[in-house]
């Protein structure tokens, strides 16, 4: 692939070039040009040796200012999206074919052509309208579903931070165009391929494009021509992730001409698999298609030795088979869990997976993190300890409008020179910032380090522009601590910021006011009282120290990061959001226990963990949790413990012995070292406003607003969801049920047929589908989340559902053979068939009620609170009159009119089903005090198995 540019102006195109010379690893001003004027370059590889000012020429970009806007929109149009290319989905043509591949609509089809064949026209004209018509609404179904998750793909897209007019701005990674200055921080995947132009302890994970196990250390020096694409250490490739450091490049190839298009290794997608849940009911289909077969079999032939004709008992043996199988369940099923992962969206959760959606509603523990998830993460520095005094700042947020107090009276911030000493220290050692737009002030980068600016712009400080960047040691997990080496007019000075026990044991010397002295024990043991102070107020604890660098010391950080001289401690708040209190309380009821896992000191976590309504009598760190057993951390657990200061490798010890007692845990994280707690997890969530692009990948759900409120209402809806399914998998069946009882035992008896083969048709293809898509966006229940969770490897049917199920049909069988009966000695046979065929359509459509709620009446869910499942209750019994009564559909169905008389008969005999079921699900609501149940303890064995 080349890219070509006029040399006259800056038009791209984008192709082979034929008629251009191209110098291969030329620089820009060594590339020929012909007729046209025009000089191209291959894009691929072949940017790692040049020199920075000529890669910067050729794509016409400003390292400072990035391109203007309008010429991104115009390199975006000539080049298109920054997207690899995917396998494509399945077309509509797909779908719908798909809809006439099932074996038993084979079997109609092969039944329609025989009725064909022995002059029934008119049954088999019936058979095949009703197939199609089941095959378009499938159809509908299904392609609706698909563009549900076509819509989550387009939401999961990666997001990418560049330069445009000058400010830094959030863009989709797929708007990138060649020549956008691209900004890299640790935990970012790369988002096309970059010649880098600044590094600063930059390394990429690299294994996914090159199969190396170690970060790749970078630099914006060009390497040799010939050098590997390994060992391209100008370069960072799209689709890696920053391991460490910070950095910025020009997007030198995107789309497809990057290194990682070339090999397609890399795509974005949902997967729309199976589902462990789709899985167990296909073999469920299976094993009742087997039964169909069989049952099918022995019918007509039972019916054939008892002198009904040969072609009337096949087609029923067919109908039986079409009866006995809900073969509509598997699409049903698909459509109702993309329809909720639509419902997942709008409670802010994102998920990669169908599957996720299951094992979100059967999590019995949650491991949270604190900042930005139980937090506001609205970052404010509230508190700034000098060892001259402790002084209280002013303002909420990130507008910058504030004071300083000391003891409540404002002071006079130019008069404290070690106040503005450690501002200009948080200052410097950060990568955040602050913007102002219509809507108000925004941060872009770390909520801790931009309430640092916003505390420096309150004392009206800002960044000298004589102040250049030598080196920097970036902040981690491990380290918890980051450094800024600086040079200032004739010194350099390293700026450090990180957790207070941390820095200590690097302190030497303290500055009070403007004189420097060494430590002393007293004053070390001030420190520690300051930060402890704060943190058993919920503030997050920041110390800031800094160094003057003698001019022969290494830039390392060993080195480097000693001799400290401490210049304060500022105290952050971030308020607990205002929501999560109650999550917690719901999440309990539910069964689910929440666990906080925090990088923050323990008397910070167990400040919070306390406002937002957690126990918490005590908090382990990650120093003692290493040396703790697995009986004493799983006792920990038990007591309801907070995790403080914990490494990324704890998370991943933790979740590990909660599966290992029984547990499904759902475990939260944002950066780029929570990647393997969120894959061992069995469901990830990872953080979509803070969170890394590594741990986005790694996770099952990703929160579009980082809240735990958005967890626990994620897990309502993936409750509701398998609730729904269970429900209408029995109302399908007991249905089934009830058709098979009503036609053996009219065979048995010896009676004319009591069902015609198209009748049976009717009602499983047109009618009973529809309404199960209905069952499926039934509300959750009341006390939806005042029960347990339920099991991931449960069946289906439980023996309890199954005598259910069993119940239900012999009533609706009985019922409708009884009615049979009854009009067949008055009437004639097609009247007494008629009379059959309604009165089973209205009382499945009466026992669709029963499965609205699986424990309480209607009177306590609302009898309105499905309207979608009443307007296809309203159709499906439209359709049934209309059967009834024109005379098309009369003669397709073979159908009389019915009388007001015999309505109010059908209907006396539907009433009892769903006032026996409403009247013992009263009875069994009063005696187990259906409701809010108090949370189990961990290791519990008590999942809902009904």
């Amino acid at each position: 692939m080349k890219y070509c540019r006029n040399t006259e102006d800056t038009t791209w195109n984008i192709g082979p070039a034929a008629s251009s010379t191209v110098t291969k690893h030329a620089t820009v001003s060594q590339l020929t040009t012909n007729a046209s004027d025009q000089a191209c370059v291959e894009t691929t590889g072949d940017w790692h040796d040049r020199p920075l000012a000529n890669v910067i020429d050729f794509f016409k970009t400003d390292p400072d200012d990035g391109l203007t806007s309008a010429t991104a929109q115009t390199r975006l149009a000539q080049h298109g999206p920054n997207e690899l290319e995917e396998a494509p989905g399945p077309t509509w043509q797909a779908v719908l074919v798909g809809q006439f591949t099932d074996v038993l609509i084979g079997i109609l089809f092969v039944a329609a052509v025989i009725s064909f064949a022995v002059g029934e026209v008119v049954d088999a004209i019936a058979i095949l309208v009703i197939v199609v018509l089941n095959g378009v609404l499938g159809f509908v179904q299904e392609w609706r579903a698909e563009k549900a998750l076509e819509a989550l793909r387009n939401m999961l897209e990666l997001r990418c931070t560049v330069i445009r007019d000058g400010h830094r701005v959030e863009i989709d990674a797929s708007d990138v165009v060649p020549g956008d200055i691209v900004e890299l921080a640790i935990g970012d995947q790369v988002p096309a391929d970059l010649r880098l132009v600044e590094t600063i302890g930059l390394r990429t994970d690299e294994s996914m494009l090159t199969g190396e196990s170690e970060a790749v250390a970078k630099t914006s020096a060009p390497v040799d021509p010939d050098t590997a694409l390994a060992g391209r250490t100008s370069m960072a490739w799209m689709g890696t992730s920053v391991a460490n450091g910070r950095g910025s490049g020009v997007a030198v190839a995107t789309g497809m001409s990057t290194e990682l298009g070339r090999i397609a290794g890399l795509t974005q997608s949902v997967d729309s698999g199976k589902t462990p849940l789709q899985v167990r009911l296909t073999r469920l289909g299976r094993q009742l298609g087997v039964i169909a077969v069989a049952v099918s079999f022995g019918v007509a032939a039972v019916g054939w030795l008892l002198g009904r004709p040969l072609l009337d008992m096949f087609l029923t043996g067919v109908s039986l088979a079409v009866a006995v199988v809900p073969e509509g369940l598997p699409a049903v099923v698909t459509i109702t869990l993309a329809l909720g992962v639509r419902s997942m969206v709008k409670r802010r959760a994102l998920l990669r997976s169908l599957q996720a959606a299951e094992t979100l509603g059967s999590a019995t523990v949650i491991c949270t993190d604190k900042t930005g998830t139980l937090t506001a993460n609205q970052m404010t520095v509230r508190k700034i300890w000098l060892p001259s005094g402790t002084l209280d700042v002013t303002g909420t947020g990130y507008d910058p409008a504030g004071h300083f107090e000391s003891d409540g009276t404002k002071i006079d911030y130019r008069d404290r020179t070690d106040l503005l000493a450690l501002l200009e220290a948080g200052q410097l050692c950060n990568h955040a910032s602050i913007r102002r737009d219509d809507q108000g002030w925004h941060h872009l980068g770390e909520p801790t380090e931009a309430a640092l600016i916003v505390a420096a712009y309150k004392a009206w400080l800002h960044p000298e522009d004589s102040i250049d960047t030598v080196t920097e040691f970036s902040f981690n997990s491990l380290r918890k601590r980051m450094t800024v080496v600086v040079h200032r007019p004739q010194r350099s000075v390293a700026y450090v910021k990180g957790a207070p026990e941390v820095l200590l044991p690097r302190i030497r010397r303290i500055r009070q006011g403007d004189t420097l002295r060494t430590l002393t024990d007293d004053d070390r043991d001030g420190v520690i009282a300051a930060f402890t102070g704060f943190a058993e107020q919920g503030l997050r604890t920041l110390a800031i120290a800094e160094r003057t660098l003698p001019a022969d010391i290494a830039l390392d950080e060993d080195a480097v990061e000693t001799d400290l001289t401490l210049l304060g401690i500022a105290g952050i708040l971030d308020p607990p959001r205002p929501e999560v209190a109650e999550a917690i309380s719901t999440a309990r009821r539910a069964g689910i226990t929440p666990i906080m896992i925090t990088g923050d000191a323990p008397q910070t976590a167990i400040a919070i963990a306390h406002k937002v309504g957690l126990s918490a009598p005590f908090a382990v760190t990650g120093p003692e949790l290493d040396v703790m057993t697995d009986t004493e951390l799983a006792a920990a657990v038990r007591n309801q413990a907070v995790f403080a200061r914990t490494a990324p490798e704890h998370k991943l010890r933790i979740v590990t012995l909660l599966q290992e007692q029984g547990e499904v845990v759902a475990m939260t994280g944002d950066g780029v070292n929570d990647s393997p707690a969120l894959r061992a997890a069995d469901i990830g969530i990872a953080m979509g406003q803070r969170g890394t692009d590594v741990a986005k990948a790694a996770a099952d759900v990703v929160l579009t607003d980082d809240n735990f409120a958005s967890i626990i209402a994620a897990t309502e809806e993936g409750r509701r969801q398998y609730d729904n399914i269970r429900k209408f998998v029995r109302y399908l069946l007991s249905s089934n049920v009830g058709e098979l009882v009503a036609i053996v035992v009219n065979l048995l008896t010896g009676g004319p047929l009591i069902l015609l083969p198209v009748q049976i048709l009717w009602m499983n293809l047109v009618t009973d589908g529809v309404t199960a898509v209905a069952l499926g966006v039934e509300p959750g229940a009341p006390d939806l989340m005042g029960q347990p969770p339920h099991k991931q490897d449960e069946p289906i049917l439980s023996a309890r559902a199954f005598a259910l199920i069993v119940a239900v049909g012999a009533y609706i069988g009985l019922a409708t053979f009884g009615l049979f009966d009854l009009y067949l000695d008055a009437n004639s046979t097609v009247k007494a068939q008629t009379m059959a065929f309604t009165a089973i359509v209205i009382i499945e459509k009466v026992n669709v009620f029963n499965f609205r709620s699986l424990r309480r009446p209607l009177a306590q869910i609302g009898f309105f609170s499905n309207p979608v499942l009443l307007v296809a209750w309203a159709g499906t019994v439209g359709l049934q009159v209309a059967a009834v009564y024109l005379p098309p559909l009369q003669n397709v169905l073979h159908t009389v009119p019915l009388t007001w008389t015999d309505w109010l008969v059908i209907a006396a005999v539907a009433a009892p089903i769903l006032l026996i079921g409403e009247t013992v699900k009263w009875l069994r609501s009063r005696s187990d005090g259906v409701g809010p149940v108090a949370a189990p303890e961990i290791n519990r064995s008590d999942h809902v198995n009904a």
